[in-house]
């Protein structure tokens, strides 16, 4: 029988049940664009990787903490197999084909129903290739393709560039604060020409869907009272890709060198004698209040604005800022992950001569589908936290300015 080519067509998933076995590399890759299509994804794996983890922690997805059993597909319109056990894949595409539910898997491209495509964006439209040769698949064309015209969309001429050859040692990318259209260009092409992607959870995971299948991407991700990724085995798993002359990107969220520890990872790739590109990013200091509508300086109100760390309490003996000075210092001040310390943080500020009155913001998730402002006062903040249930990531900014432009308050 002669082959035929795929079908292309795009799946409107909004409310409808998505059912991803495996919690790995791949599902952590393909669970984004089905969160952002609206999908009510459920995994199924007895374990995760951090960032799959968070996923489920915050009800993006609803986690299921075991290996696939029968029944599991029942009433899902789309289903992602990725699992580690072969056997289990292939019971599960069985069932998928019984209920006639479109199905990927990713041991396997030719016992698939459906095949997930190289996909991008500009400006609204989705661009997405498939390849037609079932038994020799290229990802890297058809990844190239897909990067051709979406340059091409973006820039307005639609002419494809060659694909740009590979260049080992490691680039320190800034992503910016999170939505994935705010990397820099520079970021995004050395992204894509990755072999190796050592990624945390505050770097713009959607960006990750759009790696070809060959592109390692391990998670460092840092999650409280979780699994942690000491620095050490960063710098070393960092320096380890590049001896074996791979091109590896380290992608951090906002800047690399604001509270990012970008300078240690320098430090040691330095003196292992390895080249590192570093790519400023964004910071989420000051671009996560711009698209809450804050300005962090205002004629006539603040002529600087402060950033500080808020992951330590005031009263720590760890404390490296002067906090009774910054009560004093007029102009705006900016808290970055300073959550859950923002009521110390707010008491010692009117201890030491803030207006209790000094109007506060809290931008949780800016610049992401998930953005939301919750406006209080130094007195109120603490309150204000418990009874939004604000999370992090958020910024937190105090002064005058908040009141200045459009508000969000929730």
């Amino acid at each position: 029988m002669a082959e035929h080519p795929a079908y292309p067509v795009g799946l409107r998933l909004t409310g409808r049940k998505v059912v991803v076995l495996g919690g790995g590399q791949v599902a952590q890759r393909r669970l984004p664009a089905l969160i952002a299509a609206g999908a009510d994804v459920l995994l199924v794996a007895p374990e995760a990787t951090p960032s799959v983890e968070a996923m489920a922690d915050t009800g993006e997805i609803t986690w299921v903490r075991r290996p696939y059993t029968e029944g599991d597909l029942a009433d899902a319109w789309y289903a992602l197999i990725a699992t580690g056990d072969r056997e289990a894949n292939t019971r599960a595409s069985a069932e998928a084909e019984r209920h006639r539910v479109w199905c990927v898997r990713s041991d396997d491209a030719e016992a698939a129903t459906a095949w997930t495509p190289a996909t991008g964006h500009s400006e609204g439209v989705t661009v997405a290739v498939l390849t037609t040769d079932t038994h020799h698949p290229d990802p890297r064309r058809t990844a190239a393709i897909r990067d051709a015209v979406v340059e091409g969309l973006r820039d307005g001429t639609l002419v494809a560039p060659h694909h740009r050859s590979r260049t080992p040692g490691v680039a320190l990318v800034g992503g910016g604060p999170g939505d994935p259209d705010l990397i820099t260009v520079r970021g995004r092409r050395l992204l894509a020409e990755a072999d190796v992607v050592i990624t945390d959870h505050l770097g713009p995971r959607d960006l990750l869907a759009e790696l070809p299948p060959h592109v390692e991407v391990i998670d460092a991700a840092k999650l409280p009272y979780g699994r942690f990724m000491a620095q050490e085995a960063i710098n070393n798993a960092l320096i380890e890709h590049a001896k074996q002359g791979r091109s590896v990107v380290r992608l951090k969220g906002g800047d690399p060198f604001v509270f990012g520890r970008g300078m240690e990872e320098i430090q040691a790739l330095a003196e292992a004698g390895i080249p590192c590109t570093v790519v400023p990013g964004i910071s989420s200091s000051i671009s996560v209040p711009g698209a809450a509508g804050i300005s962090v300086t205002h004629r006539g109100l603040a002529q600087a604005f402060t950033v500080v760390s808020g992951h330590v309490a005031p009263d720590d003996e760890r404390s490296l800022i002067d906090w009774p000075a910054l009560a004093k210092v007029a102009g705006t001040l900016v808290v970055l992950m300073g959550v859950d310390k923002i009521g110390k943080i707010a008491e010692t500020l009117v201890a030491h001569g803030k207006d209790p009155q000094t109007p506060v913001a809290l931008v949780q998730e800016g610049t992401t589908a998930a953005q939301r402002r919750v406006d209080a006062t130094l007195a109120t903040v603490a309150e204000a936290v418990r009874t939004h249930e604000v999370k992090a990531p958020s910024v937190i900014v105090i002064g005058e300015v908040v009141e200045v432009g459009p508000r969000a308050v929730e």
